[in-house]
């Protein structure tokens, strides 16, 4: 009988992540939720595991390398990596950004991703078939006004899945990038504007049915789960009323 194959998500206490979570387990997947707030994930996990799947919490910062290596330790063989942990600060123009927020951005969606990417590629290979997913953005291939240190940040985690390609090509492991656009999640919006519900209500105002996580998360279902031989290198999703990161139509 073959063994359950696994799949770690980063960054899965909450949105995308935890819905990848939800959807990678319902697929027949082990999965391995790291987050940083232990109680989140723990309480995803009993979730998950109440509805018959199998899932294990580990708390993990990404941006810790020698945690991530650790946490590596585990994994003789791993079927998927979904790279989500992630995230913005922030809205100012370039001319007055904090640096602090580009230095947090950059560490957490593209030195987390590469932390946990490195550490686990050798598992990944092991296992005969394994997926690296990056969960960028569609600011990782156009930019905004007021996104320049995001914007930077999935600009570098796009070339970093871009480049991995290239150099693996020929090694068991695919690398796919899923690069969403506009989604409306409980925390996003609200934590680049840092707890100013009322700025994070305004990304959506007049949107008729922003992306929900489950739509992100039921595309990377779908990306992972195609034949072995089958690379989505590159999946933009927006919602309808998203023509680009600069056009949106809006109601009212």
């Amino acid at each position: 009988m073959a063994a359950t194959p696994i799949a770690v998500i980063t960054g899965a206490s909450s949105g995308i992540g935890a819905a990848t979570a939800r959807t990678l387990a319902a697929a027949g997947f082990r999965v391995v939720l790291t987050a940083r707030r232990k109680d989140r994930i723990e309480a995803l996990v009993a979730e998950i595991t109440e509805a018959g799947h199998q899932a294990t919490a580990y708390p993990l910062d990404v941006t810790d390398r020698a945690a991530v290596d650790e946490f590596a330790t585990a994994f003789r063989s791993l079927a998927v990596l979904v790279n989500n942990a992630g995230g913005a600060l922030g809205a100012d123009p370039v001319a007055t950004g904090d640096p602090a927020d580009w230095r947090q951005m950059y560490e957490t969606n593209v030195i987390g991703t590469l932390n946990v990417t490195q550490a686990l590629l050798p598992a990944l290979t092991a296992s005969g078939d394994g997926t690296v997913v990056i969960l960028s953005s569609t600011a990782a291939l156009s930019s905004y006004e007021g996104g320049g240190g995001y914007v930077a940040a999935k600009h570098g985690e796009h070339v970093l899945a871009e480049t991995l390609r290239l150099e693996i090509v020929g090694t068991p492991v695919r690398v796919i990038e899923v690069a969403p656009g506009m989604v409306r999640t409980e925390e996003f919006a609200t934590t680049r504007f840092r707890g100013d519900t009322e700025k994070a209500a305004k990304v959506y105002a007049g949107v008729d049915a922003p992306l929900t996580a489950e739509d992100v998360a039921d595309t990377i279902g779908w990306a992972v789960t195609r034949p072995s031989h089958v690379n989505i290198d590159l999946l933009v999703v927006r919602p309808r009323a998203q023509a680009s990161n600069t056009k949106v139509h809006r109601t009212g």
